[in-house]
């Protein structure tokens, strides 16, 4: 039977050198595909929704599985035992969680309508090995006043504008592709961990570090939240924060469009 399958993946990012195969690491992918090989008995496409970054995790990255240079699977595995049998030929550190079948001309990458990460900060004075590589630490204490501008500052990445300022120096994306839509940018914090969640129909290169790296500098009052805005219309890429490390960053959900 010929079929697409959707599976819905989480991993722990600290052990990989991204999503994408790449020849210099192991990577995500990489996993993926030859679980995939495993199962069907045949070499298979695991295409991703995104292309995370070296360190980076995901709670609910998307991908498709299909047979190496088709558009289906020739399976007669049920969708809801996929998970389960592919798990069996993956680390501990990658799981499928989900899978269903969608239509054949169904991309995992160009038909999202929008993807949301968050971002965690361990604020704690002394590190706590529960978040080490998972959370980057800033033991300089956040007070109200400073998370209350941190959000200030985050309400000006909402809308659809030009982030050419939050993309990584020599990104390969033209400037004219710089614009996107942030529909939701928030941080909350509970105990010693600082949450920002950003959703947005796309994200440029080190995007989300970038802001969380500019959000730290005005928690630590080296910018203001205006100072966002100017940066956002100078699309100066020098004058916004250092890129936050990726242990910290999350795909946490993706929506396709129906």
């Amino acid at each position: 039977m010929q079929k697409k399958i959707l599976l819905t993946i989480c991993y722990n990012g600290a052990a990989y050198c991204g999503y994408q195969v790449q020849p210099n690491g192991v990577t995500v992918q990489e996993m993926l595909n030859k679980a995939a090989e495993a199962l069907f008995g045949y070499p298979c496409d695991v295409v991703g929704c995104s292309r995370t970054d070296s360190g980076v995790h995901a709670r609910g990255f998307c991908a498709t599985v299909t047979k190496k240079g088709e558009c289906f699977l020739q399976t007669s595995i049920p969708a809801v035992r996929i998970p389960r049998a592919m798990n069996a030929h993956l680390p501990e550190d990658i799981s499928v969680l989900s899978a269903e079948e969608v239509p054949l001309d169904f991309h995992a990458r160009y038909g999202v309508e929008s993807k949301e990460y968050e971002y965690l900060i361990y604020n704690g004075r002394e590190r706590n090995p529960f978040f080490e590589g998972r959370a980057w630490h800033i033991p300089t204490p956040i007070d109200g006043a400073a998370l209350a501008a941190m959000q200030a500052a985050a309400a000006h990445f909402v809308g659809k504008q030009d982030f050419s300022a939050f993309r990584a120096v020599g990104a390969d994306t033209a400037p004219k592709d710089a614009v996107r839509h942030v529909m939701s940018a928030t941080v909350t914090r509970k105990g010693d961990l600082i949450s920002f969640r950003v959703r947005a129909d796309g994200f440029l290169y080190n995007m989300v570090r970038i802001m969380v790296g500019t959000l730290a500098a005005v928690a630590a009052g080296r910018m203001t939240p205006e100072d966002v805005l100017r940066v956002l219309r100078e699309k100066d890429r020098t004058k916004a924060g250092s890129t936050a490390p990726a242990c910290g960053l999350y795909l946490d959900r993706v929506t396709y469009r129906n």
